[in-house]
């Protein structure tokens, strides 16, 4: 049986959650060699009853010291201290929908933020229930973390299935990108964007740029999943200004004239962007003069096209860091992502 540990105290009043508190003296003591390699640690019943907490806390607690190497387990031996110190790699599974280029910014940003403690592994369900069903049935319980990207069309069974599929991966192990999903309860980690409140908020900061030209055109196509939800945020923002709008399913030469300012809620290819540029040239526009183009989500090559290409979007590049912050330490947490307005030539 393993001694009692007088060195654990818990502080009930805090605000920091109790398990925290322990994972945080446990890994403390093993680091400090308070702990011994291949020691005992107390069983689960022994630790609940010295404790007064319950079992499943405990069993928390151990599960994620053991995800992190800091302890192994063992029939007949309980739990004890690794041999490795904590130095196992953690494994991490990526389910993206598609991995457009601002989705590779995010993943190399977690990639290098993360450095060799972590493993990834990235598979992509292309926004399809049954393709992400299929993905976390073949890999639920392979991984220390799983990090989702909750795209799935916006219908009311699509969205009860993937909330029905998400609550099968433990809250501790669940951490949502680039969408937060207030339905779904417990303390899993997000990083995410607000999609229809921060456009309002990008498009209010670009409110003296759009006034020098005479009308907003908004180009949603169908590949632009959250289309109807940014439209919100658009809406709100020219009652808000005063400034018209016009809202666009397909894109037409009729569409694009002198005075007009463009937001493109892009398609994975890109393909409206590529379109209203061609009819521009065609007309003879001059762009960032004649007409604005404002494009949704940033990429490495919107410093180059157009000589610049004015953009809103959510910080990829940070997403990726928080992302691998929450991995490394494993402190799970929801929060707002950084949102911003970049303008360049095309505005």
């Amino acid at each position: 049986m393993a001694k009692k540990d007088k060195q654990l105290l818990l502080d009930f009043q805090s605000q920091v959650p109790v398990y925290k508190q322990l994972i945080q003296l446990f890994s403390d003591r093993i680091a400090a060699g308070a702990y011994r390699v291949g020691e005992n640690l107390p069983s689960m019943n022994e630790l609940s009853a010295q404790l007064e907490i319950s079992k499943e806390t405990v069993k928390k607690v151990y599960s994620i010291l053991r995800q992190r190497g800091l302890i192994e387990s063992a029939h007949g031996k309980g739990f004890f201290v690794a041999e490795n110190g904590g130095d196992r790699r953690l494994n991490v599974l990526m389910l993206f929908d598609k991995l457009s280029t601002y989705k590779f910014v995010l993943y190399q940003s977690f990639i290098r933020h993360a450095g060799d403690r972590v493993s990834t592994t990235i598979h992509l369900h292309n926004q399809h229930i049954d393709v992400f069903q299929g993905l976390l049935e073949d890999h639920l319980d392979n991984y220390d973390y799983y990090m989702v990207t909750a795209h799935f069309p916006l219908d009311k069974k699509s969205q009860a299935n993937a909330l029905k599929l998400l609550k099968r991966i433990p809250n501790r192990k669940l951490i949502l990108l680039d969408r937060f999903l207030p339905e779904l309860s417990g303390n899993y980690g997000a990083v995410y964007q607000d999609f229809g409140e921060d456009v309002f908020h990008g498009l209010m900061e670009a409110t003296k740029l759009l006034k020098k030209y005479e009308h907003l055109h908004v180009i949603a196509s169908k590949g632009s999943l959250y289309s109807s939800v940014i439209l919100k945020g658009v809406r709100r923002f020219c009652k808000s200004t005063g400034i018209a709008v016009d809202i666009h399913k397909e894109l037409s030469a009729d569409h694009i004239t002198k005075g007009g300012v463009y937001f493109v809620l892009n398609s994975q290819l890109d393909v409206e962007l590529i379109e209203l540029v061609r009819i521009a040239k065609a007309k003879h526009l001059t762009i960032g003069k004649d007409i604005g183009i404002l494009s949704y989500n940033e990429a490495p090559i919107n410093e180059i096209i157009l000589d610049g290409l004015t953009v809103l979007s959510t910080d990829f590049e940070t997403m990726g860091a928080k992302a691998a912050e929450m991995v490394l330490s494993g402190n799970l947490s929801k929060v707002h992502n950084d949102f911003n307005l970049v303008v360049r030539k095309t505005l």
